[in-house]
């Protein structure tokens, strides 16, 4: 049986023809010139209070539905960074998270902090539509991926500049995301194919990183209390989206998950 994560990497495969169709790859590379100057997106999370926080920018997603039916994300994209967010996460899944591109072209325009386009990367033209709509880095999910994509996607990410946050579930993966000389890991707490969550899968996969990679722990967080686990555990940083875009003052719930109050 086909699980969630199969039916949207098949609709992205047909997402990726159309997007072909009406913009060539060539076409979209003669707009790099015109991109936005790449922010370190990797540099601000070094540079924050780990855990550092990446703030998501989600209206939707197949597990939970609409998340946030009056959905502004210039607005929201405005609030995470007045409330301290170091990152902010662009979701641009169209038919499964209600995203869009355009969303992050236009936050990057009214943001000074660095943004990633969240999305199932597959295929070059993902990640050169990225940067040239004023990404700083992308998502890569070893999941769905093989050992030959992985490694051309980060490689090609890593040319135009961008920073990669390389993404797993399965411990199995650990070795060959880490042979891509990655030093920005996320752990998705999430399994994708049956979106059963639990925070404990980050420091599971803690063990098996070098410290020099900064860890990234994602999804089923929503306290202080969490906050300070992995704070404790030596976690690098956080995105968050679900649990603060229900709330319906966004800074105000940035502020009692970092810091309590």
């Amino acid at each position: 049986m086909a699980t969630i994560l199969d039916k949207i990497i098949d609709q992205k495969r047909l997402d990726i023809a159309a997007a072909k169709a009406r913009v060539s790859f060539e076409t979209l590379q003669s707009q790099l010139s015109s991109a936005p100057p790449v922010r370190g997106f990797l540099k601000a999370l070094k540079a924050a209070t780990a855990p550092a926080l990446i703030a998501e920018v989600k209206k939707a997603s197949p597990s939970a539905g609409l998340i946030r039916p009056d959905f502004d994300p210039v607005a929201i994209a405005r609030d995470y960074q007045l409330a301290g967010a170091a990152c902010l996460s662009i979701l641009t899944d169209e038919k499964f998270f209600q995203g869009h591109l355009d969303y992050l072209r236009t936050i990057r325009q009214v943001v000074e902090i660095p943004v990633m386009r969240k999305e199932f990367i597959i295929d070059r033209y993902q990640v050169l539509e990225a940067r040239v709509a004023g990404a700083d880095c992308i998502l890569l999910i070893a999941e769905c991926l093989d050992d030959s994509q992985l490694n051309d996607l980060y490689n090609y990410a890593r040319e135009l500049g961008m920073d990669v946050l390389i993404e797993l579930y399965d411990l199995e993966n650990v070795p060959r995301v880490m042979k891509t000389g990655t030093k920005l890991l996320g752990v998705n707490n999430r399994d994708l194919r049956t979106f059963v969550t639990s925070m404990d899968h980050t420091f599971t996969v803690r063990q098996q990183v070098p410290e020099d990679v900064l860890l990234v722990s994602e999804s089923g967080i929503g306290s202080h209390d969490d906050i300070l686990r992995l704070r404790a555990a030596g976690i690098g940083a956080v995105l968050v989206g679900e649990s603060l875009m229900r709330q319906p003052s966004v800074p105000d719930a940035v502020r009692r998950l970092m810091h309590g109050n």
